[in-house]
Order: C-alpha cells, then sequence, then structure tokens
C-alpha cells in the first residue's frame, strides 16, 4: 500500500487534466490518469512515468457506467482506497452557437459528461473515498456557472454569457457540489468546485488566453486549499471564492 495520495483525475489525456496530474505526481501523488482511449491513456501516462512520476492510466468514460464500475474495481484491488476524486472530464458543444440554433441532443450531450457523468463517477468512488483518512471531491467548474457573474452585465465574463448548454451544465454541476458537500460532511469527505481559469484547450478552439499548464497549477493549488478548508467551497483561479 502506497503511502502517497492515490488521486484519479477524470479527462486526465490532455489539456488541464493531464496538466494537473503533472502538477500533482510532482508534488508525491500517485495519479490515475482517467481516459476513455486505451491509446491517449496510456501515451498520457508514459509522458509523467518518463519523468520518474507515479502515474497510470485508468480506462475511464464517465458516460459509460461499466467503464466507471471497472475503473472503481480496478483502484480497490490494486490500492483499496481513493484519497483524491478530481472530476475533470468535461465537453462544450455550443461555442459560438446561439441557444436558439442549439439541438436539444446537444445540451443533453453536454449534461452526460459535465452533470450526469460526474455523479456516476462519485458514487462509484464513494466507498474508496470513505477509506481515506482525508477524502476530497474537487469538480473542475467554470465562472460561467456562477449566477451571479450570469446576471452581471459588468461581469469580464459577459460575452460568453448566452452558451446555453455549457453554462447551464456548470451551474448545475456547482449544484451538485453543494448537494454533496451537505451529505458527506458528516463523513469527513470535503468537495468543493474548481476553476482553472480561462485556459487554451481543444474545449474552447484554444481561445483562452492561459495555457493548460497554468490551469493544471490553479487546479492543484486549489485542492490544497481545498484540503484545509471548509467543504462547499468555489474557488477562483486568482485566489479566494466566486459568489455561487
Amino acid at each position: 500500500m502506497t503511502t502517497n495520495r492515490i488521486t484519479l483525475i477524470t479527462g486526465a489525456n490532455k489539456g488541464i487534466g493531464l496538466a494537473t496530474a503533472g502538477e500533482l505526481a510532482r508534488a508525491g501523488h500517485t495519479v490515475l490518469i482517467g481516459a476513455r482511449g486505451p491509446e491517449r491513456g496510456a501515451a498520457a501516462a508514459a509522458t509523467l512515468t518518463a519523468e520518474g512520476l507515479d502515474a497510470r492510466f485508468v480506462r475511464l468514460d464517465v458516460t459509460d457506467q461499466a467503464t466507471v464500475a471497472a475503473a472503481a474495481e480496478l483502484i480497490a484491488a490494486e490500492y483499496g482506497r481513493l484519497d483524491t476524486l478530481v472530476n475533470n472530464a468535461g465537453v462544450a458543444r455550443d461555442w459560438q452557437r446561439a441557444p436558439e440554433e442549439l439541438p436539444v441532443d446537444a445540451v443533453r450531450e453536454t449534461y452526460e459528461t459535465n452533470v450526469f457523468g460526474v455523479i456516476a463517477v462519485t458514487n462509484a468512488m464513494l466507498p474508496l473515498l470513505r477509506k481515506s483518512p482525508a477524502g476530497l471531491i474537487g469538480n473542475v467548474s467554470s465562472g460561467l456557472g456562477s449566477f451571479s457573474f450570469l446576471a452581471d452585465p459588468e461581469s469580464p465574463i459577459w460575452e460568453h454569457a448566452t452558451l446555453l448548454a455549457y453554462n447551464s451544465s456548470k451551474a448545475a454541476l456547482n449544484a451538485v457540489t453543494l448537494v454533496y458537500a451537505r451529505v458527506l460532511r458528516e463523513s469527513g469527505i470535503k468537495v468543493s468546485s474548481l476553476e482553472p481559469g480561462y485556459c487554451a484547450t481543444d474545449l474552447n478552439g484554444h481561445s483562452g488566453h492561459a495555457t493548460a499548464e497554468e490551469g493544471g497549477r490553479r487546479i492543484a493549488r486549489q485542492l490544497g486549499e481545498a484540503l484545509s478548508a471548509p467543504s462547499g467551497q468555489f474557488f477562483h483561479p486568482d485566489g479566494g471564492t466566486y459568489p455561487w
């Protein structure tokens, strides 16, 4: 049994997920690279192991319950517990598309990953998180899911306030965070929403002004803060917290 923190990150084969994995592995975590595709997932893990870091690919499609269950079984058999779950996998199907032009199926697909997938993975991993002396769940959200910002014409993110599927899914994810924070409080498992900032990734057509590596550093920092902070926070990429 390793004494390192065992951390599972979904959608970790590229972008912010992989950058977060690297940051945490360099900090001494045993990092499990959750990814749908075996080739990309294994390649991502190999980039970290080549640095001498403790990383391993775990096949995990958050929209496929069979892979979610299999991942939980593998972690139980190999490690016996899970210390940190980072629900990072996410999609955006409405970038530069007006709400009235967005098919309902695209909204549904967004929720399958950004909301329902988070719930499926969280529920599957809870028995393992309960075995950790300091269980932590970090849900990678966005300021675009903050009702306060979405309602404020002076907000710096106002130009993106029309993203129907993505923004509403992140608002729903924030509610999911608060519900789990409430029900898990007595168990000692902390749950918070995280925000990497507007990073250039495949999700937004690489239009962000920060790099994925910067986003990974922010998420890693916020996870550290979340361990010592009260449960149920919404961390801001520049420090402090967002209004819900």
